[in-house]
C-alpha cells in the first residue's frame, strides 16, 4: 500500500541495566568499623558503626542502640557519609546476620533482639576504649547557616 515508507533501520531493543551482575562497589572510605553519618530516614544525622556489606550491596550499621538509639539496620551507601573515625570490630560476630533477618517475621524478632544486645555489649567495650567516643556517637550531625559541606573533612 504506499502510504508508509519502509524503515531504513530496524530498531533494536534498549539495553537493560537491571541485569547488572557486577555487584555493588563499596565506597573507598567505608571499611568495617568506620563511623558513618546517616543522611536520610528516621535516624538522619545520627552516627553509626559500619559493620559489613550485605549480599544485596546494602550496608549493615548499628548505633549501638544503647548509645544513640540506632538499631541494627540496612542502609544504602548513598545515604551515608563515611568519616575517618573508626573502631575495632574484629571481635564482633556477624556470621548469623543476613538479608533474611530484616523480613521481621515472628521467628526472627527474638533472635534479632538477642543479636542487638550482644553487638551493643561488644561495641560498647570498644567505644569506651577511645576517649570521648561515646559523646561523639551520641551527637547529631547537622549543618548550620554558612557551613560549607564540600569544604568539610569528615
Amino acid at each position: 500500500d504506499g502510504r508508509f515508507a519502509a524503515p531504513e533501520r530496524i530498531p533494536k531493543p534498549l539495553v537493560s541495566y537491571k541485569a547488572n551482575k557486577k555487584g555493588t562497589v563499596l565506597k573507598k572510605n567505608l571499611v568495617p568499623g568506620s563511623i558513618v553519618i546517616l543522611l536520610a530516614g528516621r535516624y538522619a544525622g545520627s552516627r553509626a558503626v559500619f559493620l559489613k556489606q550485605l549480599d544485596s550491596g546494602l550496608l549493615l550499621v548499628t548505633g549501638p542502640h544503647k548509645v544513640n538509639g540506632v538499631p541494627l539496620r540496612r542502609v544504602n551507601q548513598r545515604y551515608v557519609i563515611g568519616t575517618s573515625t573508626s573502631i575495632d570490630v574484629s571481635k564482633v560476630d556477624l556470621s548469623n546476620v543476613s538479608e533474611e533477618w530484616f523480613k521481621h517475621s515472628e521467628t526472627v524478632l527474638p533472635a534479632l533482639a538477642e543479636t542487638q544486645k550482644t553487638l551493643d555489649a561488644t561495641l560498647l567495650a570498644e567505644i569506651k576504649k577511645v576517649d570521648s567516643m561515646k559523646a561523639y556517637m551520641k551527637a547529631k550531625f547537622s549543618l548550620k547557616k554558612g557551613d560549607r559541606p564540600h569544604d568539610m573533612v569528615f
